[in-house]
């Protein structure tokens, strides 16, 4: 026997270091193969809880007689499972159907977690709150039903969390917001309700709770100040809102549109760097002055009850709602120059109590912009396109003008 040793330690010396290399590497490569068996199990039963949905061939590379690492939309790490995309380019547009396995949370090396859109049904596995290594979890666009479990909270390291087109119902768990990693929260178009829990994230840049049934006042504190796309839009929300977005000078877009809020719109609220601002069909009230020119490209105050006349620092917004409000005086002579201009595509001022504008009555409006000016205090002294939704009549019975004057 010691002389077999020495006669392979001889052979071995006497080969060229390429080959000792390559013997080196198939060893390493054999060694690091070998799925741990509880992701090997874990993946048989995921694979027995869903189907390709018709046309789909995604689980075509799912044999469980070969190396599971080369499944389609599984990737390992030093023989675990770290990404698991459950349907991807082999998914047709029907997705995936079936339902979440609780398997899922014994894949404990797991740090991403997607599921193509489809039909998933069902709810979401409390197991997943034992993924702590989970960083990206995005389940959006399928049937799933039931409440968020609060053992999320858990999910320590978990920077993105995408629930969106979906049937959640129940609240949103306090233990949501205290995510100290959070970055993106989507939960939008599901069936939400009750408050918003105030967030303790530093990192938090993006909320979309928009088109649920969320209730109540903003949390005063509970939306940080790292917030650069805040969209709440279609919930049933309250309360004043000046209070809470005066903190939040890094937002690039905000849409609180279709809510209760009421109270004044904050003037510093036009010098944040947002790009699309929508307030639209709220009981908003008061004047506005901004007082600089407003940077923001889209502006709509629409459908609100705003007052007193209208600032001519929106001269330099592109795309410009203010109709269905209380708005009264003249049209400023800046925004009249703007849109013949065409700086301004949209104009929309109808419905409001507004008495007089400064236009040429033979002027033209630019065929790239719009203005309405329908149904205000005054005669029209130029006829332009309005959508279908301002009605025929061009100007406000004199008695409403004359109540409002009064």
């Amino acid at each position: 026997m010691a002389l077999q040793g020495k006669v392979c330690f001889s052979l071995l010396f006497r080969m060229k270091p390429i080959f000792i290399f390559i013997i080196l590497l198939a060893r390493f490569v054999v060694a690091n193969s070998m799925l741990d068996p509880n992701d090997f199990l874990a993946l048989q039963s995921i694979r027995k809880s869903m189907n390709d949905s018709p046309g789909s061939d995604f689980f075509k590379s799912w044999d469980f007689t070969s190396d599971p690492c080369n499944f389609s939309g599984v990737y390992c790490s030093a023989g675990r499972v770290s990404t698991l995309n459950l349907g991807g380019p082999g998914a047709s547009s029907n997705g995936l159907s079936g339902r979440l396995d609780p398997s899922i949370g014994k894949l404990s090396a797991l740090i991403e977690f997607t599921v193509v859109p489809g039909r998933i049904m069902g709810h979401l596995p409390e197991s997943i709150s034992d993924l702590k290594n989970l960083r990206f979890l995005a389940i959006s666009r399928n049937f799933i039903s039931g409440e968020i479990p609060s053992e999320f909270g858990y999910l320590r390291n978990l920077q993105t969390l995408d629930l969106s087109y979906n049937q959640i119902n129940g609240t949103i768990p306090f233990s949501i917001g205290t995510l100290p990693a959070l970055t993106n929260l989507i939960l939008s178009r599901n069936h939400l309700t009750g408050s918003i829990p105030p967030f303790f994230s530093k990192t938090l840049t993006r909320l979309d709770l928009k088109q649920n049934s969320l209730s109540g006042w903003l949390p005063r504190l509970g939306l940080p100040p790292s917030l650069q796309y805040l969209s709440l839009s279609g919930n049933q929300l309250t309360g004043p809102i000046g209070r809470v977005l005066g903190r939040l000078n890094r937002l690039n877009y905000l849409d609180l549109s279709m809510n209760r809020f009421i109270g004044a719109i904050p003037a510093i609220l036009f010098t944040f760097p947002i790009t699309s601002l929508h307030l639209q069909r709220n009981q908003l009230s008061g004047p506005i002055q901004p007082g600089a020119p407003v940077r923001i490209q889209t502006v709509d105050l629409s459908f609100s009850r705003l007052s007193g006349g209208i600032s001519s620092s929106f001269s330099t917004v592109q795309i410009l709602y203010l109709n269905n409000n209380r708005f009264s005086g003249e049209v400023p002579g800046s925004l009249v120059d703007r849109i013949l201009s065409a700086g301004i595509q949209i104009l929309y001022l109808q419905h409001n109590f507004l008495t007089g504008i400064e236009i040429n009555p033979t002027v033209e409006i630019p065929l790239s912009a719009s203005l309405c000016l329908q149904y205000n205090c005054m005669v029209l002294p130029v006829d332009t396109p309005c959508p279908l939704k301002a009605g025929t009549q061009k100007t406000r019975p004199a008695q409403q003008c004359n109540l409002l004057q009064g």
